[in-house]
């Protein structure tokens, strides 16, 4: 229904960004890549949207790029894979990440995504791989740096030693560019974004 829409960000959340058209403010949920690079109150921004029409309700996703598009309509191709499942995908891993672990039969990175469990990451493999071989690799470094992740979920159980949900605790570290920071500068970061909930 939408294609894409063009507007000012107004404010970016845990889950999802609010863009202003012709007056009107779209609840958008999106990834943390594509939160990255957005900027509050700059005009012409744009997002590729889905609509997403379900039983108990409405939602509009939307990324900053077409690529990001393209693999969030493929992820939802595989069993069991709806679009909160890929967004969190699309929140650790860039497109192109996500193409290596497959064409690599990964299964352990594609294991670091939030609700992907074995069974699941096995699944996306083998129903994505022919689509996969078919697509361009882009120039970008598609390494998954081994100590990001590190990084990444020794923050994760340290916050939620503390006595937080691994739901809240990752809806912030994915606002977080943990890429330049130690793990006590982003458990710092991350109880500050905390408390404030």
């Amino acid at each position: 229904m939408f294609e894409f829409i063009i507007g000012k960000i107004l404010s970016i959340k845990n889950e999802y960004v609010v863009i202003q058209n012709n007056g009107i403010g779209y609840k958008v949920f999106t990834s943390a890549n594509t939160m990255k690079k957005l900027e509050i109150g700059k005009d012409n921004q744009i997002l590729y949207t889905q609509l997403n029409v379900r039983e108990d309700g409405i939602a509009l996703f939307g990324f900053f790029s077409e690529e990001e598009m393209e693999m969030f309509h493929l992820l939802q191709l595989v069993s069991k894979v709806g679009p909160k499942v890929a967004v969190g995908i699309l929140s650790t891993f860039t497109p192109n990440q996500i193409k290596i672990a497959i064409l690599n039969r990964n299964i352990e990175e594609l294991c670091k995504c939030p609700g992907i469990g074995r069974k699941t990451a096995e699944r996306i493999i083998v129903e994505l791989m022919d689509r996969v071989e078919k697509m361009d690799i882009g120039d970008e470094d598609i390494e998954i740096k081994g100590n990001f992740d590190n990084i990444y979920m020794e923050s994760v159980e340290a916050l939620m030693s503390l006595g937080y949900n691994r739901y809240e605790v990752e809806g912030i570290l994915r606002l977080i560019d943990i890429n330049s920071m130690t793990i006590e500068e982003v458990i710092k970061e991350g109880l500050k974004r905390l408390s404030k909930h």
